[in-house]
């Protein structure tokens, strides 16, 4: 509850400062427009179904692309945890591509793909795979090797091993990893968006892209605000809960406040 109190007092300090910028007159509304005119452009939004079908092609295409990065991620971080070889070269290319920006893959996926869905998935799931992959490989091998040897011991092996110990206990990492994951993904998607245009459907960074042709700085301002609130419920509903049950489950608890 303090929590909670804490983040609305914040946001309303903020809504305040925006506001005195905006009756200050040092700069144009057509360049910040005030609270009112963003509420207005989203109200409006809400009431011709533009918003919320913009929302619904953004998060599909996003949930399509996040869970075949992790299909493609999980595995391949496990796989690359297990040996020298693979972690100098399968770990080394990651690490390498994980740098590199989401938005110089979208020339590669037009050409390869064209102006299509696959063309947008394809540049998620690159925005993806990554981070969790290196994310995996990292967990695995931060388990203490008393783990692996107390369960050899008690006879487990080959994939029982995997499957009872190693992954169960890597589990906070994982999901670090998935968290990261979901964050590169929501960038790569919006950069595809805004740079993309398919019939297929006009997602979030469309809408973002056309405010920004149109000069409708409202527009702009406007599904930026979304795209924030959908990450923080996001993360407030998928990773939160699961963060505090294994550092709980895992000894490590959160510092509270």
């Amino acid at each position: 509850m303090r929590r909670a109190l804490n983040a609305t007092m914040f946001f309303a300090v903020l809504l305040l400062i925006w506001q005195l910028a905006v009756s200050s007159g040092r700069w144009s509304p057509v360049l910040l427009p005030g609270p009112r005119s963003v509420l207005e452009y989203l109200m409006s939004a809400a009431h011709d179904g533009t918003l919320a079908e913009a929302c619904w092609v953004t998060l599909r295409r996003l949930l399509i692309g996040y869970a075949i990065g992790l299909l493609l991620g999980l595995p391949l971080g496990l796989l690359t945890s297990t040996s020298h070889f693979f972690e100098d070269t399968l770990g080394s290319l990651a690490l390498g591509l994980q740098t590199l920006p989401s938005v110089c893959w979208i020339p590669l996926a037009l050409l390869w793909f064209g102006q299509t869905e696959t063309a947008m998935l394809f540049v998620v799931i690159m925005g993806t795979m990554w981070s969790v992959l290196i994310a995996t490989d990292t967990g695995a091998r931060s388990i203490s090797p008393i783990y692996a040897r107390a369960a050899r011991t008690m006879g487990s092996e080959g994939l029982h091993q995997w499957t009872r110990v190693i992954i169960p206990a890597s589990l906070p990492y994982l999901v670090s990893g998935m968290k990261q994951g979901w964050a590169f993904a929501w960038r790569s998607l919006m950069a595809a968006e805004i740079y993309v245009t398919i019939l297929t459907g006009f997602g979030l960074g469309h809408l973002l892209h056309y405010g920004r042709e149109l000069s409708a700085m409202d527009q702009v301002i406007g599904i930026m605000g979304v795209i924030v609130a959908i990450g923080l419920v996001a993360d407030k509903l998928l990773f939160s809960p699961w963060e505090r049950f294994l550092h709980r489950r895992w000894g490590t608890g959160l510092k509270q406040g």
